[in-house]
């Protein structure tokens, strides 16, 4: 049975919808915070549409824009989990990963690749120092691509141009054996995701696949900060033509992931109305 409150006293979910159908109707500027699956996403933003409302993910937005950008931007060069597990003979880790998907992550340790000459996958790690991989499989470890406690960008750059016969100011350790592994693969792949990734590093690392692409190939993997919320990106996208951070304040769909970052419109106290849809 559905229960609603208004306040704190209990109400009909009929009264309950009607007041907050009211408060909306009256509101100068509303945002919404989702963290819901496709038919909710979907009734929200039609819902944003007709009350003029910026919407948002909920609890991953900073990082669902981060990947967002790196498509909307940039470009890059992806392919499927299916792929990459079937495929990828060198696998390489960029900085953290969600947890959902480790245990994928774990599988790609112990399965053979179709592609490979040593009949088992090479698999590295780029970090700072001190970085670890998630768990692997078979009790591997992931050999680490560092410049010491250099950001993520800094050493995604540093092994750019590493790759490419340039100097750099601090080597990134372990590149002979990277540059071997290379140099032997038929199909590279780097997994990344936006979670806890800042953006320059996501696009410097599609620099680093492009170039590899100039002589061989290789491609990236993008697994999701938030599932929920990448599916709410893109049917926001089939939608409106535009990812989440979209608002409709002046009557038709506007993209601006920094004007409709929804945490920071209520923090400096733009918005004057919040709701938050959730399908849990």
């Amino acid at each position: 049975m559905a229960v609603a409150w208004i306040g704190n006293r209990e109400t009909l979910v009929e009264r309950a919808a009607a007041h907050a159908a009211a408060l909306l109707g009256s509101s100068r500027c509303p945002v919404f915070s989702l963290d819901t699956d496709i038919h909710g996403t979907r009734a929200a933003i039609a819902l944003a549409e007709r009350v003029g409302a910026a919407y948002d993910h909920a609890a991953d937005g900073a990082a669902l824009s981060r990947e967002t950008a790196v498509f909307t931007d940039k470009g890059a060069m992806t392919v499927a989990p299916g792929e990459t597990r079937r495929r990828a003979d060198v696998v390489v880790i960029v900085g953290e990963l969600p947890q959902i998907h480790h245990e994928f992550v774990g599988e790609l340790a112990e399965t053979v690749p179709d592609l490979s000459a040593k009949n088992q996958r090479e698999i590295f790690l780029v970090g700072s120092k001190g970085a670890s991989a998630p768990p692997l499989n078979n009790g591997r470890t992931a050999t680490l691509l560092s410049c010491g406690e250099a950001s993520l960008g800094a050493t995604l750059a540093a092994l750019r141009a590493q790759c490419r016969g340039r100097r750099t100011s601090q080597p990134v350790s372990n590149f002979d054996d990277f540059a071997k592994a290379l140099e032997a693969a038929h199909f590279p792949v780097f997994l990344f995701s936006g979670d806890a990734t800042e953006g320059l590093a996501l696009e410097m690392l599609q620099g680093l696949i492009a170039d590899l692409n100039r002589k061989s190939r290789a491609s990236g993997l993008h697994l999701p900060a938030n599932e929920n919320g990448w599916g709410s990106a893109l049917a926001s996208t089939w939608m409106t033509g535009f990812p989440l951070r979209t608002g409709f304040a002046r009557g038709f769909p506007e993209l601006d992931p920094w004007r409709y970052d929804v945490a920071r419109m209520i923090a400096v106290g733009e918005a004057d109305l919040h709701l938050r849809i959730s399908s849990s």
